[in-house]
């Protein structure tokens, strides 16, 4: 039997409609008809209400649905390197903002006829030109890396 099946025969069992249950565990009628459905699952944290509203162990709920295991499971994992993660995060963000203020620079230039000067002088503009997309490169290659990288 799967998570959703056991959660509306549950909530069936002492004749809750969806809407009792979402007023009583704090979630919107639709959460948890996703979650009868098999559209989404619950975090840990509902699973703990929902086991105790229910008077039934978490692990009932859980051995049901290979799928809900897994996800607890990942929810459950931290980043080895949640630091460099997040440097590498702000390094793509930090270009793309670059970019950005670039593009809006030359944009004014171009249609309204402003003369802002990014840069003088060639070394400044080939970093000037490089180095937002170079950051949003390095940013995002270091990022992905990092994501799936768990302490054990």
């Amino acid at each position: 039997m799967f998570f959703g099946e056991r959660l509306k025969q549950e909530r069936e069992k002492r004749d809750w409609s969806q809407a009792y249950l979402a007023e009583k565990i704090y979630v919107s009628r639709q959460t948890v008809s996703k979650w009868e459905t098999g559209r989404n699952y619950p975090s840990i944290e509902m699973l703990i209400n929902l086991s105790d509203l229910f008077g039934i162990t978490i692990d009932e709920l859980l051995r049901s649905d290979e799928e809900l295991k897994e996800k607890v499971i990942r929810d459950s994992k931290q980043l080895a390197h949640p630091k460099w993660k997040a440097f590498f995060d702000s390094l793509f963000l930090l270009g793309a903002f670059l970019l950005l203020v670039k593009l809006i620079i030359l944009g004014l230039n171009y249609f309204v006829g402003t003369e802002i000067l990014v840069t003088e002088g060639k070394a400044l503009k080939i970093i000037a030109n490089f180095l937002p997309l170079s950051m949003m490169i390095i940013g995002g290659i270091g990022s992905d890396n990092l994501k799936n990288k768990y302490i054990d």
